[in-house]
Formats: structure tokens, C-alpha cells, sequence
């Protein structure tokens, strides 16, 4: 099994190089010339966007190929105050740039909208933003030219509201009214309170969408069953082709993602640590690797690409494990 490991969003290796550099709601309010205080939202943007390359470049000379965008990149973007703002085409150039340089590196990038963005909620105006948040990021992905489903956009199933059949229902009609573009850009992650590993599995399986299994949710929020033997299922939810009209060969599809971390402690099991603990992760790994030929792993741990060179530093002193570059190892 061939695994390559990536990091969310920011580096703390790489000075000065936020990508979610932002305005308060407050501050936009109290400028009293709004063309400017809009012009200053794009500069905010661009910055953020210049700075995502410059961690893209970072990555390449690590050999790091797997990278979750900021889904902070434009500040303001969708908040009522600007309804009728449309920034991503002021901004095509530099996410044209940003797009380019990764489909040159091979890199695998994917957006993770936040806890707001539900499609279970039983609220209009909630589903309504969630929808429109999901378009604004798939329009990101179009402007950099990942106009195909190789850039997935992760999101949770989202909250039970108090009858957990009703939401993953809910969830699942609102999913088929999405527009099929957006569907195809969607992966399902479990999460650490709510649906668990198996529910979000039904649903996954019953919307026809890969899952994003997260080992550290899953140690927290489970039935009783090891992570590994809903694999072979989870795993499968990757297989299909990602359009009718498309029969991919298997070297061509997108490998399984994972995501992993460590418990910060005992009293905080599920806040992230620092970290990625490498016993845990390499018992699972081993576990699976006999049916899995690839794997990409976020690294969701507090100390961003940190982690995964002390992660990698940990895997050199595992036997069996093979090295084969800077951010990807061999079972």
C-alpha cells in the first residue's frame, strides 16, 4: 500500500504566509466608502491566494501532494452585508494561478466547508445558505481550472435535530436536489459526536458519494465495531466512476482519503493534539493495507505540516514501513 500524508490549510513552518487573512463584519460596517472597503476584501483575497501558493510551492519541495484549501480565502464572501458581491471573477487570475501550479505537481487539494454548511438542517433558510455556500465552493474550484471531480469539497451529514432518521433523510433529499455538479464534487466525513462511521456510511452509500473515514471521530463516536472492518465498504464508496459518461481504470481514480489525529488527552479525547500518535495509525494501516493499493491521509493535527515531518520521522523507525520520499511511505 502506497501512502502519501498532507496537512489542512496553513503551515507553521512557513512564516508569514496565512491564507485566511480577514475583516471583521465590524470593521467593513464602519468604512464609510463601501467601493473601497470592497476593493480592500479583494486585496485581502489576493494575498490569501498568493500566500496558499506559496505553501503549494513549500509542499512541492517536500514532496507533500495532498493540501486542504482555506475555506477562508475571501473574506466576507457570502455575508448578507455583500449579497450582491461576486469576487471570484475579480480574482480569476490568481486562482487560475493557484489552480495551474497544482494540477502541474499532480497535487491532490479539496475544500472542507464549515460545521454551518448542513444539508440535514430542517430549517429553509439554513439548507438555503448551506447550497449556496457549497456553489461558492465548487465556483472557486472552476476558477482555478479543477473543473472535473478530482477536487473534492468534505463535508459532515450534519446536526440530528433531535431525530437522527428524520436528519439522514432529510440530508439525503436535499442532496438529490443539489444540482449534479455539486454532488459530484461532494465527499461525506463522520464525525465525532453525531453520525457515526456506520450511519454516515448508509448515507454515503445510499447518495452514491465517497466517504472520508476519520479514525479519530471513529474512536470517539462508534457501535463497537474496529474502524477496519467497515473498510472494505468505505473503501468502496471510492470505486465508482465519478461521472456516468466516464469508466475510469483504477490507477486513474482518486485514492481512498483518511483523515487522522490524536486525542489532545484523556479529559479532551476529542480535541486534537499537537500530534499524530504513530502506534494507533500504524495498527489501523496494517489492517487494511492487504486490500488497499493507495491511500491518501489528511493530517488533522494542530501543528499542520509540523506533524507530518515528525509523523514521517516516526514512521523511519517502524519496521516494515518503506520510505519513499519526504511525505509518502510503503506498507
Amino acid at each position: 500500500m502506497i501512502i502519501r500524508l498532507g496537512y489542512v490549510a496553513m503551515s507553521t513552518v512557513v512564516k508569514n504566509a496565512s491564507p485566511s487573512k480577514t475583516m471583521t463584519a465590524t470593521s467593513f460596517s464602519k468604512l464609510l466608502d463601501r467601493e473601497a472597503a470592497i476593493r480592500k476584501l479583494e486585496r485581502l483575497g489576493a494575498e490569501n491566494l498568493h500566500n496558499t501558493l506559496r505553501l503549494l510551492r513549500h509542499n512541492r519541495a517536500h514532496d507533500i501532494m495532498v493540501f486542504r484549501f482555506s475555506s477562508r480565502f475571501i473574506p466576507l464572501i457570502g455575508h448578507e452585508m455583500l449579497g450582491d458581491w461576486d469576487p471570484i471573477p475579480v480574482l480569476s487570475a490568481e486562482f487560475e494561478e493557484l489552480g495551474t501550479y497544482a494540477k502541474q505537481a499532480g497535487m491532490r487539494v479539496s475544500f472542507h466547508p464549515d460545521h454551518f454548511t448542513v444539508l440535514s438542517t430542517p430549517k429553509a433558510d439554513v439548507l438555503q445558505k448551506s447550497v449556496l455556500d457549497l456553489e461558492r465552493h465548487n465556483a472557486m474550484l472552476n476558477a482555478m481550472g479543477l473543473s472535473g471531480e478530482e477536487a473534492k469539497c468534505n463535508i459532515h451529514v450534519g446536526g440530528s435535530y433531535g431525530d437522527k432518521k428524520k436528519a439522514a433523510k432529510r440530508f439525503i433529499q436535499n442532496f438529490a436536489a443539489l444540482r449534479p455538479e455539486i454532488q459530484r464534487r461532494i465527499t461525506l466525513e463522520n464525525d465525532d459526536k453525531t453520525f457515526n462511521a456506520q450511519e454516515t456510511l448508509d448515507i454515503a452509500e445510499a447518495v452514491g458519494v465517497p466517504m472520508v473515514l476519520d479514525v479519530h471521530h471513529h474512536a470517539v463516536n462508534n457501535e463497537g465495531e474496529d474502524a477496519s472492518e467497515l473498510w472494505p465498504r468505505i473503501q468502496q464508496t471510492w470505486q465508482r466512476p465519478d461521472s456516468e459518461q466516464q469508466v475510469q481504470q483504477p490507477e486513474e481514480r482518486l485514492p481512498p482519503k483518511i483523515h487522522v489525529s490524536s486525542p489532545k488527552s484523556e479529559t479532551e479525547p476529542r480535541s486534537h493534539a499537537d500530534y499524530v500518535e504513530v502506534g494507533p495509525l500504524l495498527t489501523f494501516l496494517r489492517a487494511i493495507a492487504p486490500i488497499t493499493p493507495r491511500l491518501d491521509i489528511m493530517i488533522e493535527a494542530k501543528m499542520k505540516d509540523e506533524a507530518l515531518f515528525r509523523l514521517m520521522e516516526d514512521f523511519k523507525l517502524q519496521e516494515g514501513v518503506t520510505i519513499l520520499d519526504q511525505a509518502s511511505i510503503q506498507l
